[in-house]
């Protein structure tokens, strides 16, 4: 039987559980025995009494869907679910030392998965050592990747086809992806960090585990392939207020132009000002910029710098439109200077 909190194609049957337990008052207790030596009939029943007390809540094991037993409404979009390790946070100067992609179709008229999920991961000899740091976070060592390449042919057949790539940092992921296959950069990126406003979707916070544990899930993270598949599941769940899944607010938000914005020449004294309106600083180029993600709201920027930044002066800005093609990549959009 499928249980409701799980999205479809997980069965409950021998699913591991973490019970979380949240006591309204402090007891001195006698140190639990060890999980290996509980000996639990029927977890799944325990987990579903617990789940209905108010002071505990059930963690369950994300477990990886390879079908999704669900039937096209309307049209599909492929979509690839892609997920990164690398030996640094430079995709100039580090490589990618685990690749690992989910392609599956996405119904556009549910905003849910359907069919079969073709799973690709592989470890890859970056020609370097991969730092002690570098293994602690990922479990990646030098050894495991010794002499190991990508399969640029089998990669080619998992993007043959694909309308979007969404990773969960794609600003992160893409310029590293883009450096090592030509081929990533001739197809849309979405984000599903970026793309999707999970504070007003009523999460406190957007890193991937955060959101799986909102969700009743927990799994073994840092690892690319097993971050594919819980990316999948989140993104598989309705939204608290959009009322659509994950997958269909990123498709959407694909089809549309996104902006950066330069307050270029911003008087000094506005630091703390554009800060706390979110802008950040780019050191290279010496000017504060921010992201927005329509021309209405781009508008809007333009009238609030006039008034409150430049001080009612004319002033002129510069504007980076950015789409699925550009979006997230190292390489630049279509630019403009503006006169606001």
């Amino acid at each position: 039987m499928s249980d409701p909190q799980l999205p479809l194609g997980f069965d409950t049957a021998d699913v591991p559980v973490a019970l979380v337990v949240k006591p309204k008052t402090r007891q001195k207790t006698q140190r639990a025995p060890t999980p290996q030596s509980v000996a639990i009939p029927d977890a799944e029943a325990m987990a579903a009494t617990l789940a209905r007390h108010p002071d505990y809540r059930v963690l369950r094991r994300l477990l990886p869907v390879r079908h999704f037993d669900r039937t096209p409404q309307g049209p599909v979009v492929r979509v690839v679910v892609l997920d990164t390790e690398t030996t640094g946070l430079d995709h100039a100067r580090d490589k990618i030392i685990e690749l690992a992609m989910l392609r599956v179709d996405v119904d556009t008229t549910t905003g849910l998965p359907v069919g079969d999920v073709l799973v690709y991961d592989e470890l890859e000899d970056p020609g370097m050592p991969v730092s002690k740091e570098i293994q602690a976070i990922t479990g990646i060592s030098s050894e495991m990747v010794k002499g190991r390449h990508l399969d640029e042919a089998r990669i080619a057949t998992v993007l043959e086809g694909a309308d979007l790539v969404i990773a969960h940092n794609a600003g992160f992921d893409r310029p590293f992806c883009e450096a090592r296959i030509p081929a990533f950069a001739q197809l849309p990126w979405g984000c599903s960090f970026a793309d999707i406003d999970w504070k007003k979707e009523g999460h406190g916070s957007a890193k991937l585990e955060y959101l799986a544990m909102e969700k009743g899930w927990f799994y073994d993270a840092h690892r690319a392939e097993v971050d594919c598949h819980a990316l999948l599941a989140v993104l598989g769940e309705q939204l608290l207020t959009s009322k659509q899944s994950g997958l269909a607010e990123i498709i959407a938000a694909s089809g549309k132009s996104s902006y950066r914005l330069q307050a270029t020449g911003a008087p000094f004294e506005a630091k703390d000002l554009l800060k706390a309106r979110s802008y950040r600083w780019n050191s290279d180029q010496k000017v504060w910029h921010t992201r927005l993600t329509d021309e209405a709201q781009l508008m809007a920027e333009f009238e609030w710098l006039k008034s409150t930044v430049y001080g009612g002066r004319l002033a002129r800005v510069q504007v980076e439109k950015l789409n699925a093609d550009t979006k997230y990549s190292s390489r630049a959009g279509e630019l403009s200077n503006r006169q606001i």
